[in-house]
């Protein structure tokens, strides 16, 4: 199991000084990794395959962790999403050892897909749309802080004739709770804040 985590950068030293705290989410099959330093200073970043983050050491040693299927940057966290073919407490030991190894080599300022959907400035995502602009700002105020602190967000994809597209990101993805109660809450939240009772939230 561990193999795959050191295949690069055998014998590098763990960093004592990294703190890092699990916590579990809403997700039976995502955990929150909090860690006492930046790992992402700005935006956010998912990545769902080794391929797709070779230029990212600890992302791609985090992926490479048998049973892996999803890893979300933001701030000073990194959300794992995975499956059963990995015990919790030993996906637990592998990701910190990860975090820990990989620190010193660890670019926070890295640019992920989303960062191309971002302002420098202001690092949240805009759109041709103003009716779009204005849902990601109720969002932002209303929904996301709690998503956030629980390790996930979501993306808007699409909104049109009244129907909104979104994507579950982090913890969010494949929860229950976000598919079904996060789900009513979204919906609900918007219809109130637009004032169109016919708005419908789509998960894709």
């Amino acid at each position: 199991m561990f193999a795959d985590i050191f295949r690069k950068g055998r014998g590098a030293n763990v960093n004592q000084d990294i703190v890092v705290q699990a916590q579990d989410t809403p997700n039976p099959l995502a955990i929150k990794f909090i860690v006492s330093k930046a790992l992402k200073s700005e935006g956010k970043a998912t990545f769902q395959a080794a391929e797709e983050c070779r230029e990212i050491p600890m992302a791609e040693a985090l992926m490479l962790i048998k049973g892996v299927k999803q890893v979300y940057f933001f701030e000073n966290t990194v959300t794992v999403t995975f499956d059963d073919e990995i015990a919790t407490d030993d996906l637990k030991n592998c990701v910190e050892a990860v975090i820990k190894t990989r620190m010193p080599v660890h670019n926070a300022n890295f640019v992920g897909p989303e960062d191309s959907k971002a302002t420098k400035s202001s690092q949240k995502a805009t759109h041709d749309d103003p009716t779009m602009n204005l849902i990601e700002e109720i969002l932002d105020r209303t929904i996301r802080p709690g998503l956030q602190a629980d390790g996930g967000d979501i993306e808007l994809i699409e909104f049109t004739n009244n129907e909104l597209k979104i994507l579950y990101q982090g913890a969010c993805g494949g929860c229950p709770s976000a598919m079904m109660g996060t789900l009513d809450a979204i919906q609900n939240i918007l219809r109130h804040e637009l004032d169109s009772e016919d708005l419908v939230v789509y998960p894709i």
